[in-house]
């Protein structure tokens, strides 16, 4: 299982927010790609990049610091927020990144996913962002009445890859993953599924591996210093 770090973004910044609000904002880094170094030489093997100022607004803002993390770091970079064209879904392949997460687009415009798919085999991921079981949209402000397990399904039968499920209560918080709907996502799909929100101990990832987690992406616990990144590697690996 892969332990991947979380570079959020805004104002080209390395920040954290606590449960997806953006007024409850802690900053972390001026220097988005000295992190990204840092966390590789630390043993990620990839990197989870998410625009915050991008999913709020609908398109890449963060475009520099984006592309300074592309090139500072030798892991792959994955990219999220503001991703809602199959447009910029090129442009950010050919910046360099690895993959792109859909989020907002799956819920607004599920033909766009389907098309990214077809035009960029084993590069899109969907990005299923739950606030007590309901899908949040345009960074995490709207929430829908589509459920995750309905939107993981949907987006399976369109050709999707691979998914980020994202408890957004425990997003920020360093108290545990929603381990019982993460579970429950699983059983919909056989498409692998990586793990976010609330990971921040030792055991989580453990427990998220024996669920079959693909992945566990991390974020305030090791900025924080609450989980040891070495550490979180060698116990998955």
């Amino acid at each position: 299982m892969e332990v991947i770090p979380a570079i959020d973004l805004r104002a080209g910044r390395c920040v954290r927010l606590y449960q997806g609000d953006y007024s409850k904002e802690t900053v972390f880094s001026d220097d988005p790609p000295a992190m990204a170094r840092h966390w590789q030489e630390l043993g990620a093997s990839r990197l989870h990049v998410v625009d915050l100022d991008g999913a709020k607004e609908g398109y890449v803002v963060n475009e520099a610091a984006i592309r300074a993390i592309v090139k500072a770091a030798d892991i792959p970079v994955e990219l999220g927020g503001g991703v809602r064209s199959l447009e910029t879904i090129g442009q950010a392949l050919g910046w360099g990144v690895d993959r792109v997460v859909l989020g907002t687009a799956a819920v607004a415009t599920p033909e766009l996913v389907q098309a990214a798919c077809r035009a960029h085999p084993g590069a899109v991921v969907v990005g299923v962002d739950a606030r007590d079981g309901k899908v949040a949209v345009r960074g995490w402000l709207e929430t829908t009445e589509q459920t995750a397990a309905a939107l993981v399904a949907q987006m399976t039968e369109l050709g999707v890859p691979r998914f980020i499920y994202t408890d957004i209560s425990r997003d920020g918080t360093t108290t545990e993953p929603n381990f019982q709907a993460l579970a429950e996502l699983l059983s919909t799909t056989s498409r692998p599924i990586i793990a976010s929100g609330g990971v921040s101990q030792l055991e989580h990832l453990e427990r998220l591996a024996l669920l079959g987690a693909e992945g566990a992406i991390v974020g305030q616990a090791i900025y924080t210093g609450a989980l040891d990144l070495p550490q979180a590697v060698a116990l998955v690996a």
